[in-house]
């Protein structure tokens, strides 16, 4: 139920592993975690500082590096045409693997460098060193122009109940492309939310179990929540066998309030 999305012929699983904020060991140690547990979606990225951590993670499983879906992302400095693909190597090399699953442009520039920088994925495909291309933070319309120059799979955004999507969602479920939700539940305060616990009392499960689920349940949606302990990973990888109502999706898409967690100053103006 939900476990995939498929893109170009690659299969998703639809719950990643995000890691941001971890330090080494509590990253290394996280992702040979949830590799045990069964997850196999990882995300990182440039800016985390801890994709070393993330591949070492990874060699100390027992899972083949074929068998999971490894996702980073680009930092805005290295968009020219000088930088990015040696940064992308630089990524190879901590992450000690020949390819990358995913490679995202992590946030948007102004749209010369925007240009580039795609034009910059697309050749790290061409290259082998990813086999799919996608972008982060991008508005509606930086997609939309993104996609006129490569085949850019994906947008990776804040989405949670607080935040909706709709005109995003809307246009990437329309073309078959996937959204990937980064801080889905909300920095934890939407599990504190009055109908999500009483949706768990309902269902019998844990509010973040509901939030996962309402998110995964949309069409080609993946999440990513970031979890350190071993209790938390089992919990948030427990939302595959059961399903939210229609009536009850509904109640949590009224949620939507509109917050930001993530608005950095050099965020764009979002849709």
């Amino acid at each position: 139920m939900n476990n995939f999305i498929e893109l170009d012929s690659i299969k998703v699983p639809s719950l990643g592993l995000g890691t941001y904020g971890m330090d080494d060991n509590a990253c290394s140690n996280a992702v040979t975690t949830a590799l045990h547990i069964g997850y196999r979606h990882l995300d990182t990225a440039q800016m985390y500082n801890n994709e070393e951590a993330v591949g070492t993670g990874i060699s100390k499983s027992d899972v083949n590096r074929s068998a999971i879906f490894l996702t980073t992302k680009v930092l805005p400095v290295n968009f020219s045409k000088a930088k990015f693909i040696p940064s992308v190597e630089e990524s190879l090399r901590k992450l000690k693997c020949e390819y990358i699953d995913l490679l995202l442009i992590h946030w948007p520039s102004d749209e010369t460098s925007n240009q580039i920088a795609v034009e910059q994925l697309l050749l790290c495909k061409d290259k082998c060193y990813a086999k799919l291309i996608g972008v982060s933070n991008f508005t509606l319309n930086q997609m939309k122009l993104a996609q006129k120059s490569a085949p850019v799979i994906c947008n990776q955004v804040e989405y949670h109940p607080y935040l909706g999507q709709h005109l995003m969602l809307e246009y990437l479920q329309q073309q078959e492309l996937m959204l990937t939700a980064y801080r889905p539940l909300a920095m934890g305060k939407v599990l504190k939310e009055p109908l999500i616990i009483n949706l768990a009392v309902k269902y019998n499960r844990t509010p973040n179990q509901i939030v996962l689920r309402w998110l995964i349940q949309q069409k080609n949606v993946a999440v990513i929540p970031k979890a350190s302990n071993e209790k938390h990973q089992q919990s948030n990888f427990e939302i595959f066998n059961f399903s939210l109502l229609q009536d009850d999706m509904n109640r949590i898409f009224n949620l939507n309030t509109g917050t930001r967690f993530v608005d950095p100053t050099f965020a764009p103006d979002w849709d």
